[in-house]
């Protein structure tokens, strides 16, 4: 019996931009199934965004925010002879996605003491100077790929 996720299939635009992207971190920021305090959330952070930046579609901010975060390698732990070893390997479409919606919600869930929009607005006007806590996460993963590239022969 396979455990039930829910599926890129069922996954539909946001209401205000129609972005899958979106809709997915929309669901992903979401607490005990309170999605529209998560969407209100999200788009009064897009809009302190537009207002940052000055861009008429913030969307596009936050689209090239979440690609700024996407790791392309990472290491894995892979067991050879009773040894561990971190091997760097290629993260797939779909897990540079969730690791980079993680990475910024994480960020914005450490600070605390403000606003979560405002929180959000900031981390994300960060990530697309490519700079800031998740951007930071992205670099170490990265580090530590490059410095086991050593042990890249054990991954198959």
């Amino acid at each position: 019996m396979g455990r039930i996720t829910a599926s890129r299939k069922q996954l539909v635009g946001d209401p205000k931009f129609g972005s899958l992207l979106a809709s997915k971190f929309i669901n992903v920021l979401m607490w005990d199934g309170k999605k529209s305090t998560a969407q209100s959330v999200f788009y009064k952070a897009l809009d302190l965004v537009g207002e940052r930046i000055n861009e008429p579609e913030p969307i596009e901010i936050f689209d090239t925010a979440i690609n700024n975060i996407k790791p392309d390698i990472e290491v894995r732990s892979k067991r050879v002879g009773g040894a561990s070893y971190q091997v760097p390997m290629q993260v797939g479409r779909s897990r540079q996605q969730s690791l980079a919606i993680r990475w910024l919600l994480m960020a914005v869930r450490e600070k605390k003491g403000r606003p979560t929009s405002q929180k959000l607005a900031d981390e994300i006007v960060n990530a697309f100077n490519r700079e800031g806590v998740a951007m930071t996460r992205r670099e170490n993963v990265h580090r530590m790929a490059e410095a086991n590239k050593a042990f890249a022969h054990f991954a198959w």
